[in-house]
């Protein structure tokens, strides 16, 4: 599948801005089922200096500043990429195997995927967490069984509602209010998997949604959106940022496994490591944002629509 996707954000600012400094998550990854064929990248006004390189996650990211006044900030990025269908997910090891393996022992060499079984700045480990994910991490199932009937719990339990909570809204508060957003699903699901001792990673990126019957498809009316990757050893690997490892990406927003309708722009620990615009201003004491999200099939029309976008 061919997808075009364009991000837009516009900040203005009241009174102007004297200086700035920001860094943009916005360039898509690439990898095995992934592939970017183009990507462009527009600020305005233009900055004095920008520059991209990737983080420790293996992502893009573009640093740019603008040293002088402005009163609105424009930043638009467009990429064109080649998607296709990942392996199924399998049932895999028993959980409690897959902890024994990320588990610290003296003199053993040290696995990758154990970065991603820590607390991190917006989810922590916490009894709350362990106890939400009982019920479906009985003894002796496999983990791939216990992590989809946990997406799925989640799911059902959790109302969408984009109101209840903001970017910074930890996710313990996410999971005792049972709402949220696509972010807020994807922390509590991490939460739930790293208090048992689990590794996941937090993913941002994009999905490809349909309009309604009969309607056509509005111009920066997507989203951007967040799902989950499960970190499960017993399969063939994927190659993408950690060798050896299998990563299998679960969406419990939509309850299902992402596919070729999804898009990965970054990876993380969370929300913290992989925001798609974040900076640091003089002045600009309030400010307006407009985000315009276009996720555009090129000569493809995906067979269903997903409930939520992000």
């Amino acid at each position: 599948m061919k997808l075009r996707v364009i991000h837009e954000t516009v900040y203005q600012y009241t009174p102007a801005v004297q200086n700035a400094q920001h860094m943009a998550h916005l360039r898509p990854r690439t990898g095995p089922v992934q592939r970017v064929l183009t990507h462009a990248l527009q600020i305005d006004p233009a900055p004095a200096q920008c520059e991209a390189m990737q983080d420790v996650f293996g992502n893009t990211r573009a640093f740019f500043s603008l040293p002088f006044t402005h009163e609105q900030l424009r930043v638009r990025a467009e990429s064109l990429l080649e998607t296709s269908p990942p392996p199924p997910v399998p049932s895999g090891e028993p959980w409690e195997a897959v902890r024994e393996r990320l588990a610290y022992r003296r003199g053993q060499p040290h696995h990758a995927a154990t970065e991603f079984s820590f607390a991190s700045p917006y989810i922590p480990r916490h009894a709350n967490f362990v106890a939400y994910a009982a019920e479906s991490f009985a003894p002796g199932r496999p983990l791939m069984d216990a992590a989809r009937d946990l997406m799925a719990r989640i799911h059902a339990d959790f109302a969408y509602t984009s109101n209840a909570t903001d970017a910074g809204t930890p996710a313990l508060e996410s999971l005792r209010l049972r709402r949220g957003v696509c972010q807020d699903f994807a922390h509590v699901m991490i939460g739930c998997l790293r208090s048992l001792g689990l590794a996941a990673r937090y993913v941002s990126g994009y999905l490809l949604t349909e309009p309604p019957p009969g309607q056509p498809r509005l111009v920066g009316a997507d989203a951007s959106h967040a799902w989950v990757s499960v970190w499960s050893p017993c399969a063939a690997p994927r190659g993408d940022g950690l060798e050896g490892d299998a990563w299998f990406d679960l969406d419990p927003t939509n309850d299902r496994a992402a596919g070729e309708d999804y898009v990965t722009l970054a990876i993380g620990r969370d929300y913290s490591d992989v925001s798609p615009l974040r900076g640091v201003i003089h002045g600009g004491d309030h400010h307006l944002l407009q985000v315009a999200v276009t996720v555009e099939p090129i000569g493809f029309r995906p067979p269903t629509a997903p409930e939520n976008p992000g």
